[in-house]
């Protein structure tokens, strides 16, 4: 099969270099002409496991292409991706701007039967203007040419992306029409030979999943936050209550780890585009909205502590941040804790040293140097007042304790992940906050 895929962002490459790993002729397409001559130069626009020994794998092997132009391979192809971004608007809502550019060189670009699947996360009923885009810019053409739309959302960890995308648990496929599924179903066929765990759905309902598991995901999250709160002011355990919740199997013990809140590009944004969509059909989505406010509180808890420990001012202190995305095996920082405790920090008058694995030159992009930058996270300790852990990345699971003790001026550490053991911190001589006990 050819298949093109537009938009090289995280979903679009991922996505595309899978493809052509199972076999598949893939053709990824950018309007950003920097970004694919670095493609074709096998340079990687972004950090994933495993990803760019793949990506020059498949290229050398020829059965992955970059090109700006869709319109010189549009007609090659079998199926086409829309893979572009969707940002949230001024009001939260999803900005369709660009699924609506590649419907429209879709429309512009076709000799013959094709499809164009959206793999953005994309609001439900995009899939009629996308129609409609489609039908408009044939009629202009004065031409009849069949085609189908279908949604196909991706369902990828940061982190995790290229296992997830080549053992997926389960495929959505909105269509709504058998030539169409018949397509899908041969694409994805590789991939589930021994389980095939395809769901196919009308095109509505495949949109709708996408917001639905996101906004289900992060209700949990923010919903033991809110337990993990409570629990230190009744002197519980959220650690023991999470097990012995989890335990229920009506519940399970997925995503029930409390922390200093979530971030990254899927949750925050898809809860805000499910509520938008709710306002536009005149209904409320009150659960949803507790989850924001929730979420939005968490991430200052690491901060609110630090002052609790130092009293109002925190003018002068020196404070190292280890950990700057928004979660391990990733430099992706949007909506990331760290950026609001950053700024509060800066709002004191805060000395700021931070240590990321991979995410400093994103920090650096973003932010610039109003923080100090250090390589080894050691140093970053040197002449500390508190060590504020926000990302769970291995390394940091078990330092050296002793060096980290005597690099510190105060052994002050609020562990913003529970990762660290209570006792053992408070044997070793620090000063340990966590969330929830």
């Amino acid at each position: 099969m050819n298949v093109a895929i537009v938009g090289t962002g995280y979903v679009g490459l991922v996505s595309g270099t899978c493809f052509a790993e199972m076999g598949v002729e893939v053709t990824c397409v950018d309007v950003d002409k920097q970004k694919i001559d670095n493609l074709q130069n096998g340079i990687i626009p972004i950090y994933e496991p495993g990803l760019e020994p793949m990506v020059h794998r498949n290229v050398k092997e020829g059965r992955l292409h970059f090109t700006t132009d869709l319109s010189a391979v549009i007609n090659n192809m079998d199926l086409v991706f829309s893979a572009v971004g969707t940002p949230p608007d001024e009001d939260g809502s999803a900005d369709l701007k660009y699924v609506i550019d590649v419907a429209r060189q879709f429309g512009k670009s076709i000799t013959k039967y094709n499809v164009l699947v959206t793999k953005s996360t994309v609001p439900v009923g995009t899939s009629k203007i996308i129609k409609q885009v489609i039908q408009d810019e044939l009629s202009k053409r004065n031409i009849n040419i069949a085609f189908d739309v279908a949604s196909n959302p991706e369902f990828l960890k940061e982190g995790a992306a290229i296992k997830d995308f080549m053992s997926p648990d389960r495929v959505v496929v909105g269509v709504d029409s058998e030539r169409c599924k018949d397509l899908m179903t041969k694409l994805y066929r590789p991939f589930l030979l021994n389980n095939f765990r395809v769901i196919f759905t009308d095109i509505p309902s495949a949109e709708m999943i996408k917001y639905a598991s996101n906004s289900m995901l992060a209700t949990r999250i923010s919903f033991m936050n809110d337990i993990a709160n409570l629990c230190e002011k009744v002197g519980a355990d959220v650690n023991m209550v999470r097990k012995g919740i989890g335990s229920d199997t009506r519940i399970g013990s997925k995503f029930l780890y409390p922390g200093c809140g979530y971030g990254g590009s899927c949750f925050p944004k898809d809860v805000k585009a499910l509520i938008k969509t709710a306002e536009k059909y005149g209904y409320d989505m009150q659960v949803l909205r507790a989850v924001e406010e929730v979420n939005k509180y968490q991430k200052t808890v690491p901060y609110n502590k630090l002052k609790a420990y130092y009293g109002e001012s925190l003018k002068g202190k020196t404070v190292t941040i280890w950990g700057l995305s928004f979660k391990p095996e990733t430099d992706d920082m949007r909506e990331a804790t760290s950026l609001v405790v950053i700024d509060l920090l800066l709002q004191q008058d805060c000395k700021i040293n931070v240590y990321d694995p991979v995410a400093m030159t994103e920090c650096k992009r973003r932010i610039g140097d109003k923080v100090t930058y250090f390589s080894d996270m050691y140093e970053s300790l040197n002449n500390t007042d508190a060590l504020l852990l926000l990302t769970e990345w291995k390394q940091f699971r078990l330092p050296d304790w002793n060096t980290v003790k005597t690099k510190m001026n105060t052994p002050l550490i609020i562990d913003g992940r529970n990762i660290y053991d209570a006792k053992e911190m408070i044997s070793n001589g620090f000063i340990y906050y966590s969330i929830g006990k």
